[in-house]
């Protein structure tokens, strides 16, 4: 059992679905615009961009998500005033 509460799986996918499509799309247009004879070096660079931004979203995304999961593991505290070991 694993205590540390931890993000869906299938959440952060389908969150991320719309984003790799998108850095695909990148990739498939940097390809068709590269000219002729020079497909590597006319688009090497916006695919390793793309791929750069889509690993860096994933990883905030994934932190994040991480993060929310933790947090709404914990009940709200109750105000400033309140401390556990004040119980009578």
């Amino acid at each position: 059992m694993n205590s540390t509460p931890q993000m869906s799986r299938q959440e952060f996918i389908d969150r991320m679905r719309q984003k790799v499509e998108g850095a695909l799309g990148r990739v498939a247009d940097a390809v068709n615009e590269a000219p002729p004879g020079q497909i590597v070096a006319g688009s090497e660079e916006q695919v390793r961009d793309a791929f750069a931004d889509l690993r860096r979203d994933a990883y905030e995304m994934a932190m994040q998500m991480r993060v929310d999961a933790a947090e709404a593991a914990f009940p709200p505290s109750q105000g400033p005033g309140h401390r556990p070991d004040q119980a009578q």
